[in-house]
């Protein structure tokens, strides 16, 4: 459950666009959706009709800290599954969830 409740977490930050912006606030870019898989960071994006893959093993998905006057606000850092997309190169691109039919699109940066 909480998995699940990272990723939706992850999913409507996204959406609504959260992160780094130039600001110079404390953790002001810790709420990006960044996950790290094999030594690479990936950040989401909003492509959609991708094929999910076999899946590769574990991301970790950074923690949330974005109101540091509020720390009882903010999410820890989880792990979650992360596939392959068909015609990408992992270190491009992966998909990353709890389940290959609810995985998020996300690409190297």
């Amino acid at each position: 459950m909480r998995r699940a409740v990272l990723l939706v977490t992850v999913a409507v930050l996204t959406a609504a666009g959260c992160s780094g912006g130039g600001g110079g606030e404390a953790g002001e870019a810790s709420c990006s959706g960044l996950v790290t898989y094999d030594g690479r960071d990936y950040l989401p994006t909003a492509k959609s009709g991708f094929t999910v893959g076999e899946r590769l093993g574990t991301a970790t998905v950074a923690a949330c800290e974005d109101t540091p006057n509020d720390p009882e606000t903010g999410l820890p850092e989880a792990t979650t599954g992360v596939y392959t997309v068909e015609g990408a190169d992992p270190t491009e691109a992966v998909a990353v969830g709890d389940d290959p039919s609810t995985a998020a699109y996300m690409t190297a940066r």
